[in-house]
This record gives C-alpha cells, sequence and structure tokens, in this order.
C-alpha cells in the first residue's frame, strides 16, 4: 500500500513532530534570508568540536539548511513521515528517537571528519533518516516513491538499497552530501526499534525475507 499524508488533525496529534518542523523551518528561513550569520555560528565543525568547545553545533547545525532546495526536501521527508510514526510511538518515543537520531548523525560526522579542520557540515537529515527509518520498521507494508523511478518501492528493501548506498557513498571522495551522517541516522532509527519494540523490528525484517 502507499502512504497517506498528514491530514491537519494528523498534525494536531503530534505536538512534537509539529514543534520539531516549525522549528527547524522557522530557523533555516530566518538564517537564509534576514540573518545569515547564525548558520556561521551555528554550522557543525567536527575539527572544532574539542578544540574551541563547540558543543552547541552539532545541535544548532541540525536546525539549519545550506539552501530552500536543501529544507524543502528534509522538510517534507520529514512532514510524510514524522507525523504517523509519532501517532503510533507516542510523543515522549518520538522526542527520544529524534534526539538519539540527531546525536547519532552528530557521533558519526565527527569519527569520518574530526581530523579534517576544513569540514563543515549543516542540516535535519541524520535525524529525519532516524524518524524515516523507524517509520519503515513500524510500516513495512508501505511504499516509497524516489523521483525519477516511476514505479512505488516497498518500504523494507528501499531501506536496504539505501543503507547500502550510504555505506558506498560515504568511502568516496568528499562531496556535498554528507553521508555519515545520513548512514548513522538510519542505523540510529532502526537500533531505536529493536531496543523499544524488538517484535516491529523482526516483523519487518520477515517482510522483506518473505
Amino acid at each position: 500500500m502507499g502512504r497517506r499524508f498528514p491530514m491537519p488533525q494528523d498534525v494536531a496529534a503530534a505536538p512534537v513532530a509539529l514543534l520539531v518542523l516549525v522549528t527547524f523551518v522557522g530557523t533555516s528561513l530566518l538564517a537564509l534570508f534576514a540573518a545569515p550569520g547564525l548558520i556561521e555560528r551555528g554550522v557543525f565543525r567536527p575539527y572544532w568540536l574539542l578544540r574551541r568547545n563547540e558543543w552547541a553545533t552539532p545541535v544548532s547545525s541540525a536546525f539549519l539548511h545550506a539552501d530552500l532546495a536543501h529544507l524543502f526536501f528534509n522538510g517534507f521527508t520529514f512532514w510524510a513521515f514524522a507525523f504517523a510514526l509519532e501517532r503510533t510511538i507516542g510523543s515522549r518515543a518520538f522526542a527520544l528517537l529524534y534526539a538519539f537520531g540527531l546525536a547519532a548523525s552528530a557521533l558519526g560526522t565527527w569519527v569520518r571528519h574530526h581530523r579534517d579542520p576544513g569540514y563543515r557540515t549543516l542540516g535535519a537529515s541524520g535525524a529525519i533518516l532516524a524518524v524515516l527509518f523507524a517509520s519503515i520498521a513500524y510500516h513495512p507494508g508501505s511504499s516509497i516513491f524516489i523521483m525519477p523511478i516511476p514505479v512505488p518501492i516497498p518500504a523494507p528493501l528501499f531501506a536496504v538499497l539505501y543503507l547500502a548506498f550510504s555505506a558506498w557513498a560515504a568511502r568516496r571522495p568528499r562531496g556535498g552530501v554528507n553521508h555519515d551522517a545520513h548512514l548513522a541516522g538510519a542505523i540510529a532509527g532502526l537500533a531505536f526499534v529493536a531496543l523499544t519494540n524488538p517484535a516491529v523490528l523482526s516483523r519487518a525484517v520477515s517482510r522483506l525475507f518473505s
């Protein structure tokens, strides 16, 4: 089956997701159009995390985006999956999941790039990937559309392909995408489900091989 996008009543029933979405969209628009200094102060630079005690930047960077396309893609992905997932697992668990995904993606970035003084990253992608992969675990019968592929991809198959691609891309020469954060966030989403509701993850894995 495909996904049903959130309706107004769905949004109202997911206050944490709504707060996260409004915050990172609002902060990103403010930084892009009114206060560009926020990006320079909030960007995550792993090399300087310990050397200059930039402890706030792993969090601040997750509420900033490089441009409108970056913001739109992350915002749309979050909107499509987060509200239904919060209604499924509850607001407290959803907040913990998002924080766990954010922390895991920041750690993954730091491990790979803490020796590179020029590396900078920002965006909510890592935490959003945690939400997406947890949603796949809870709704393994859903399908995901990826442009320009004209057919839906079963969600569990998408998860496997995405993890394989991210692991491969993270080892390639540096580009403009933080694949390390994406991979860490996706794994964090699955790990969170495994820790909090292992039967759900087991059913999702069984669905993949059925």
